[in-house]
């Protein structure tokens, strides 16, 4: 036999197999190490909309655990978190909490990844749909305390001179724990997790990564996806909108990623 061709070939001839898209490496967050990465906005496309996409895979359970963090001063911040082991997004705006997304779904398989999805877009004239918040590819509706922003209002994750923070909160605390895999930030979009990912076509409950790399970013959007263990924060979206590596190095760079789940140990 010279060889074995793929099933596929002898079904329908001519056809091709076409390999699922695979994320090669992760970043791994140790909180005890006060592990973050950081950078600081520029004058964004659209300061109304705007949509994060990230693949996280938590190693510690309770507390409060920073996927996102920003920060122009104590009175203007917010953060999306782990708390309790809720999924919330929180803006604080002038000193008052304008937007209070907590989930009343917890998170605590320590094992599997999570995709989390922040849609936004405050010019939308019903206030539910201005900031909607999807994990594995389903929207979260059930929120424990649901305050939505106003009709318009600038949100701050994505406001000029804001600095951000991946794996820590604005407020320089509350470090990630785990992994993250394929952080892609949209300046100027409100997207639906459908740009990010599907369902395996043969495991249809089953929700998988895409390739990202044809998407409009925008002007403060970025694309991590943490290749380069000499640059850990570099922006592969084309914008070269880098992060700066706090207490980073390359062994933190890993091959346990959403499309290659690793072993670890379980705390529980």
């Amino acid at each position: 036999i010279g060889g074995l061709m793929p099933i596929n070939s002898f079904l329908y001839p001519g056809a091709k197999v076409v390999a699922p898209f695979t994320v090669a490496n992760s970043l791994r967050f140790d909180d005890g190490s006060s592990d973050f990465l950081n950078a600081t906005n520029s004058t964004p496309t659209n300061n109304d909309k705007c949509t994060l996409s990230v693949w996280v895979k938590r190693s510690a359970l309770g507390g409060t655990k920073s996927i996102i963090g920003f920060h122009t001063d104590d009175n203007n911040r917010g953060n999306l978190v782990f708390d309790s082991d809720k999924l919330e997004v929180r803006i604080f705006d002038s000193g008052s909490t304008t937007t209070q997304l907590t989930t009343n779904q917890v998170f605590r398989d320590i094992s599997a990844w999570y995709h989390i999805v922040l849609s936004v877009d405050t010019t939308q004239s019903t206030a539910s749909s201005r900031v909607r918040i999807y994990v594995n590819g389903s929207e979260v509706t059930d929120f424990g305390t649901e305050t939505n922003p106003s009709q318009n209002q600038n949100f701050g994750l994505n406001n000029s001179s804001v600095v951000l923070k991946i794996g820590q909160k604005g407020e320089n605390n509350d470090y990630f724990d785990g992994y993250m895999a394929e952080f892609v930030f949209i300046d100027g979009q409100q997207l639906a997790p459908t740009s990010f990912g599907q369902f395996n076509a043969d495991s249809p409950t089953v929700w998988e990564p895409i390739d990202v790399t044809g998407l409009t970013f925008g002007t403060n959007g970025f694309y991590l996806d943490f290749e380069d263990s000499s640059a850990l924060g570099n922006d592969v979206s084309g914008n070269n909108n880098d992060f700066t590596a706090n207490n980073l190095t390359s062994v933190d760079q890993s091959t346990d990623t959403c499309s290659n789940n690793g072993c670890t140990w379980n705390i529980l």
